[in-house]
């Protein structure tokens, strides 16, 4: 498995995309332990706390783990959990912003629909 680096973003968020991408596409399973950070810095030619910082960054979101001294694992219920609270998050910014349910449930609507072919 390999990181490419597009430069589009900060380094430490485009780690923790692709990681994400590969846990949602099933390609990393759970349980199974992620190149140590040492390891992945020195693959990339980076820092080892930009390494770090997307590990904290997947970890919040429920998608790893770490064990000290033993390294980071992916996570498995866990990660759908943290998909759910993440969207609480964002449906209640998006409610203290001023949206309506029923604006939200609209929006929902036409996002889902999106990928639907109609016969």
């Amino acid at each position: 498995m390999e990181v490419r680096l597009s430069g589009k973003q900060n380094i430490f968020e485009e780690i923790a995309a692709e990681y994400e991408r590969y846990i949602r596409l099933g390609v990393l399973q759970e349980g199974e332990k992620l190149p140590s950070v040492r390891a992945l810095a020195l693959q990339l030619g980076i820092n080892p706390n930009t390494v770090e910082r997307a590990y904290a960054r997947l970890e919040e979101r429920g998608l790893i783990y770490t064990l000290p001294k033993k390294g980071a694992f992916v996570s498995g219920q866990k990660a759908e959990a943290a998909i759910v609270e993440e969207a609480r998050r964002h449906v209640k910014a998006l409610r203290d912003a001023g949206l309506k349910k029923e604006e939200l449930a609209a929006v929902a609507e036409e996002v889902y629909g999106e990928g639907e072919t109609h016969d």
